[in-house]
């Protein structure tokens, strides 16, 4: 289905209508839940296509599961703005939206002659939104990035990695994710602040300053008080681990000095909850090396399922670990129906995790799928006044490219 022929937006954001000019996965995973929340979501790709159209597993090429994963509810104009005629269709584009979404970098917005000024004058009323690698004020401000540069200049490599001696990454884009999540709130910050006063602003939200801010709550440790009374860091998380039983795996997160004095009372060690001061915070914390080394040869003495059995009985936060394959199939998220087939007019049957979040008035919803490259162009060319002659001369000099 199409965005003009599927269901209509049910979401709070129905009416608002975005402008997307983002690759990749940042600004694409921002963009894609403005869109489930109800936003009119317009993507401009290059004729070529966005880069993660090509990236990992697909069936059709262009089609990859992760450039599906981020851009639901979109429509897709494939356009070469470096052109004159492109130039034009942004021009005629940008007075009909209520915000401007990039993750080009901003002295490449000017070379192109779309930066926050330019646009401006040609909406006053548009929020322009702007993710960039670094803060515009300092000086790695031209460089490029992406998420593993930002894990490792964030600290966030340092941590992970801290238990081997040596810095570790993620296996996940949590850089590009996080910060698609702080770009995502600064929009809605800003058009709240447009609906209060009618003035639209320019938004930076850059991926070094928002990855150090989210890493430096808790490990900045000691260092959070001048002079520094200890390291940084929070000692505890370097020893939360995935505990051995007696036939897996399991997480035993005791939490409270409830949950420490609960769980080893009623895994029959109740002796070791003044050995290990488990009713004091402040004490408990201090020898915690010896608290979770204790903890993790407790878990070897009963099996999984039994650690799981006992620890909801305390009210004790604990889990099994799910791979990846079985997520499907997790009793929660397979009761919440999480993940979902649909149709995909090229793809076949695909898989898509709905929209997390609950409105209880004005719920997300999918609309349309992930659409081919150049999907919507004519459709969009046409709502901008177009005419079909100037559409297709446009094609035929591949300034615009139509699936």
């Amino acid at each position: 289905m199409s965005a003009a022929t599927g269901p209509e937006a049910t979401g709070p954001l129905k009416g608002i209508r975005v402008l997307d000019m983002t690759a990749v996965v940042l600004g694409p995973f921002c963009t894609q839940t403005l869109g489930d929340w109800g936003a009119e979501v317009i993507k401009i790709e290059p004729p070529t296509g966005d880069i993660v159209r090509a990236s990992g597993l697909f069936r059709t090429r262009g089609m990859a599961a992760v450039f599906m994963g981020l851009n639901r509810n979109k429509r897709s104009l494939a356009v070469d703005l470096k052109s004159e005629e492109g130039k034009e269709v942004l021009r005629r584009l940008i007075p009909t939206v209520d915000v401007l979404v990039t993750n080009v970098r901003p002295a490449g917005m000017r070379r192109l002659g779309f930066g926050p000024e330019e646009c401006r004058k040609l909406n006053p009323k548009m929020v322009f939104a702007v993710a960039t690698g670094f803060g515009q004020d300092g000086p790695h401000r031209a460089r490029p990035a992406f998420d593993e540069i930002i894990q490792a200049a964030s600290g966030l490599a340092d941590v992970v990695g801290e238990a081997e001696g040596e810095p570790r990454f993620v296996p996940s884009l949590v850089a590009d994710k996080i910060t698609g999540m702080a770009l995502l709130s600064a929009v809605l910050g800003a058009l709240l602040h447009r609906e209060r006063t009618g003035e639209a602003q320019t938004v930076e939200v850059p991926m070094l300053e928002t990855l150090t801010a989210f890493v430096s709550v808790e490990h900045l440790g000691g260092m959070a008080f001048d002079p520094p009374i200890g390291e940084p860091g929070y000692k505890r998380l370097r020893h939360r681990k995935p505990a051995r039983t007696k036939d897996g795996w399991i997480t035993l997160l005791p939490y409270s000095s409830a949950n420490w004095v609960a769980f080893f009372t009623a895994a029959g060690h109740a002796d070791l909850i003044e050995e290990l001061h488990l009713r004091d915070p402040v004490q408990r914390n201090a020898n915690i090396d010896k608290v979770y080394e204790a903890l993790r040869r407790v878990a070897l003495e009963r099996t999984t399922a039994e650690w799981l059995q006992l620890c909801e009985e305390q009210d004790v936060p604990a889990t099994a670990f799910t791979k990846i394959g079985d997520l499907p199939k997790h009793p929660h998220l397979e009761a919440v129906q999480m993940f979902g087939l649909h149709e995909h007019p090229t793809e076949g049957r695909v898989r898509i995790a709905r929209p997390p979040t609950r409105f209880e008035k004005t719920p997300a919803n999918i609309r349309s799928h992930a659409p081919r490259l150049g999907e919507h162009t004519a459709e969009v060319l046409g709502e901008l006044g177009f005419g079909e002659a100037e559409i297709a001369a446009m094609a035929e000099k591949r300034v615009i490219r139509t699936a």
